[in-house]
């Protein structure tokens, strides 16, 4: 499958090889990770609109969001029982740690930044079921492929609605853009569905 263009024009570098290799060995690992991810983008989009009740464009358009996660978690989840995968606590990876230590602490930074890594993982969600999807066992491959579209969609949710509240992001984009990219191609200490290569 073909990375879709914005999607790979966003990010600061394609997911490495070495990668890809490995989740293709480790697919219950894969899997029992991304159906975590997938609870972990909803809990994110519904924190968002605790904590900013005042932006109501922002809560409309995120609780469509968070319910697109939870049914995507829900057929990651029919997935992993039709193959008879045990469940089990996913690891936890550098990645999103790595993300949450770069955002700013002061408002409107806070929510700006948690709204473009909230773009950069959505993207790379994309990006990597693209990669994984003509590599994987057929009913991997069909789900990959059904997900890809809307995590594009999810990518240009978060980034517009950072646009919105700062029009001029497009530096902090791009450190932010580089501390992922860091994230994502560098060893990291376990694998997981965002993690770089294990080490």
């Amino acid at each position: 499958m073909t990375i879709p263009a914005p999607i790979e024009d966003f990010l600061g570098c394609r997911t490495p090889e070495t990668w890809v290799r490995m989740a293709k060995q480790r697919l219950p690992e894969l899997l029992l990770d991304h159906a975590n991810c997938e609870k972990k983008a909803a809990s994110t989009a519904l924190s968002l609109m605790f904590r900013y009740p005042q932006h109501d464009k922002l809560a409309t358009r995120l609780s469509k969001l968070a319910r697109e996660e939870l049914r995507h978690f829900e057929q990651v989840s029919r997935l992993i029982r039709a193959r008879g995968i045990r469940h089990a606590r996913a690891p936890v990876s550098g990645y999103a740690a790595g993300l949450r230590e770069a955002c700013r602490n002061n408002e409107p930074g806070r929510l700006v930044d948690t709204l473009i890594t909230g773009a950069l993982i959505e993207a790379r969600s994309c990006e990597r079921f693209a990669l994984l999807a003509p590599q994987l066992p057929a009913d991997v491959a069909a789900l990959y492929r059904g997900l890809l579209a809307s995590e594009q969609r999810h990518f240009e949710v978060y980034l517009s609605l950072a646009r919105e509240f700062d029009a001029r992001i497009d530096n902090r984009v791009a450190e932010l853009v580089a501390v992922e990219a860091k994230l994502a191609s560098g060893p990291d200490t376990v694998f997981a569905f965002h993690s770089g290569p294990p080490a």
